[in-house]
């Protein structure tokens, strides 16, 4: 079980939020934690709404946002990120800095951190997208289990309950995924 530590996944040192990963054993368990984390941000006065008006969307300074851009909240949203044309950014995300989210990619529930990119018409839903990651176009990170009972991970022949009843992918840093 010590293969699914965060540390084992991810370089934390440069990511501004990497305090969410505190007190988790696996890296899953980090989540669920992603929404009361970043409206406790707001709450303490670590960061300040700067959005159009959104009580719980932060934007970082340097971020272009194209046109058609949707952002939900709760989100942070670092610095020098690009947000293409048409993207969707929906409840619960923290988007590291210089991420770019190209073409009508939607993201759900998910963190990425500093420096990756997820290509045109890609979906990322309850994911934790790590450094230098390249998502190639057309990716969809999702798994939603339709009995509603909680995702498994499986490794060999030992079955591991996340307890979590949507769950992505945990992509480690500098990992590239192909186009679809």
């Amino acid at each position: 079980m010590d293969n699914f530590k965060t540390e084992k996944f991810f370089d934390l040192t440069t990511f501004a939020y990497r305090d969410i990963f505190d007190e988790i054993k696996y890296v899953w368990e980090v989540l669920p934690k992603i929404k009361e984390y970043i409206v406790g941000q707001f709450k303490s006065g670590q960061l300040k709404a700067n959005y159009k008006g959104k009580e719980n969307v932060y934007i970082g300074d340097g971020t272009i946002i194209q046109d058609g851009v949707l952002i939900e909240g709760p989100a942070i949203i670092g610095k020098y990120t690009f947000l293409g044309h048409d993207s969707f950014i929906r409840n619960n995300c923290i988007i590291g800095d210089n991420v770019q989210l190209g073409h009508a990619v939607e993201v759900e529930g998910s963190i990425f951190m500093n420096d990756s990119k997820a290509e045109r018409l890609s979906y990322i839903g309850d994911s934790v997208v790590g450094n230098k990651v390249n998502i190639s176009g057309g990716t969809i990170l999702a798994n939603y289990r339709l009995d509603k009972k909680s995702v498994m991970i499986i490794v060999e022949e030992n079955k591991i309950e996340t307890g979590l009843e949507k769950f992505g992918s945990i992509v480690g840093d500098s990992a590239s995924i192909g186009v679809n």
